[in-house]
């Protein structure tokens, strides 16, 4: 069965280096053990990530035993929906890649509040003159 994006199309990969995803194989695919719903493929920066520190969810620092990496502004990484909508709530959500953020994050988050923040690039980048 195909996983499918927010958009109603197939999930797109989020990000192989560092390789993310619930399941570690660079998608927002999801399944009923990610209480978290770990669906939201963010292009993280430093004010993201410094306000997932200061709730209490540090994505900087390696957790070698959750085979993480620690992550720096410009990685691509599926975060929590929850904690996504609250960076939103005060004003520091990471940029949301909508072709790679699944479909269960509407469940959270609306889809009007994640295009605020798409950073989505055509398949051909000469469509942005």
């Amino acid at each position: 069965m195909t996983e499918l994006n927010v958009l109603g199309g197939a999930l797109e990969p989020c990000g192989y280096d560092p390789v993310t995803g619930w399941f570690r194989d660079g998608s927002c695919a999801t399944g009923p053990e990610d209480v978290g719903s770990h669906t939201i493929c963010a292009v993280v920066t430093r004010e993201f990530l410094d306000h997932q520190v200061s709730i209490g969810n540090d994505l900087i620092t390696p957790a070698p035993m959750y085979r993480f990496p620690g992550l720096v502004p410009g990685d691509r990484w599926c975060v929590t929906a929850r904690n996504w909508l609250r960076a939103y709530h005060d004003g520091a959500a990471a940029p949301v890649v909508l072709a790679a953020t699944h479909e269960r994050a509407l469940d959270i988050v609306a889809l009007s509040i994640l295009t605020e923040h798409a950073v989505d690039v055509p398949d051909d980048p000469g469509e942005l003159r």
